[in-house]
């Protein structure tokens, strides 16, 4: 299962000696040790006395296995964390193996590795009498829903899914940075319930996500040099060209949304309202369509996917080209070549 799912799955953590947390996302793991923790000795794992850590490089199975079997007086019950525990599982595979038939009492192993290939043995005996907690990055929908739940559960708050599409464009998939920026936002707002997305806009990526934001207005806006200058202190201040990508793509796809919606018989202003353009926005996005005319409006998320897979190695034009050549598309400056 993945490790957003574990908390809804504790009677699995019940039943299971040998636990697999792999992957490299650390916050989810840090989430899942806890999760384990509370269950099992009934308190966080920084305040847990039966949690005992172990790294991996530097322990044997032996000292794993005596560790196991020893169960403090005050507790019944025992978790032994290997931490990094790649070389670990490689060196003790057979022994892995026999403690996941016959694991001792109630205490739990708990595995720290970055890859669990499920095609081993002891991956499949763990598969049926353990459990395997997949720990990897989180993307695309999958990201949004944990902030939405995230903001509900630990914040009180509401993030609508803009919001939390934008949080990941702007500040990318780590969860412990993403979760530094819902504390903030949370404090933003105050008493009010709500993170929209002009809050994400106001505090999230600093003064590289306000020169982004100037960027994708210029360009709606027909300000070609305000946003070839934008994309040029972004490049030079070390911004990834596919993050700044991310952030056209936020609003770019919603405006070719609109096109579609408008193609199927909608009115522009109504389709643009209905992709999830911001209120004020549509005003000047609809100004903006009109002017590049349905043609090239209608390929604007062709335009978007090309140049993803040319900044993923697709083009041999280097990566400041290949953003400068979309905008200047995307004001309507350039066509496509024959």
């Amino acid at each position: 299962m993945h490790a957003t799912e574990l908390a809804q799955n504790i009677d699995d953590i019940k039943s299971a000696s040998l636990i697999v947390l792999f992957g490299g996302e650390l916050h989810l793991k840090s989430e899942s040790l806890g999760i384990i923790c509370k269950d099992v000795l009934g308190s966080a794992p920084e305040d847990s006395l039966g949690l005992t850590r172990f790294s991996g490089k530097e322990t044997d199975f032996r000292t794993i296995r005596d560790e196991l079997q020893t169960v403090s007086m005050f507790s019944t019950s025992k978790v032994v964390l290997v931490e990094d525990a790649d070389d670990f599982v490689s060196a003790n595979r057979p022994a892995l193996e026999k403690f996941s038939d016959k694991p001792p009492g109630k205490s739990k192993l708990i595995l720290d590795v970055t890859k669990w290939p499920g095609n081993t043995k002891l991956a499949k005996k763990t598969a049926k009498t353990g459990l395997v907690v997949e720990c990897a990055e989180l993307t695309g929908g999958r990201l949004n829903s944990w902030l939405v739940g995230r903001a509900k559960s630990e914040y009180e708050k509401q993030l609508s899914r803009d919001a939390a599409q934008l949080m990941g464009e702007l500040a990318g998939t780590g969860l412990g940075l993403l979760d530094q920026e819902l504390q903030k936002l949370s404090s933003y707002v105050g008493d009010r319930k709500q993170i929209g997305v002009e809050d994400v806009r106001k505090l999230v990526g600093g003064w590289k996500a306000e020169t982004t934001w100037t960027m994708i207005n210029a360009i709606r806006d027909d300000q070609i040099d305000t946003a070839l200058n934008c994309l040029a202190k972004l490049l030079y201040a070390g911004e990834a060209p596919q993050k700044i990508l991310g952030g056209i793509n936020f609003v770019f796809r919603k405006f070719a949304e609109a096109t579609e919606r408008s193609r199927q018989g909608a009115t522009l202003s109504s389709a643009l309202k209905e992709a999830g353009v911001f209120f004020r926005d549509i005003e000047s996005a609809e100004r903006y369509l009109r002017r590049i005319r349905r043609p090239r409006a209608e390929r604007i998320l062709q335009k978007l996917t090309e140049t993803d897979y040319g900044l993923k190695g697709g083009s041999l034009l280097a990566a400041p080209l290949q953003m400068e050549s979309l905008i200047l598309w995307l004001t309507g400056c350039i066509d496509d070549p024959e």
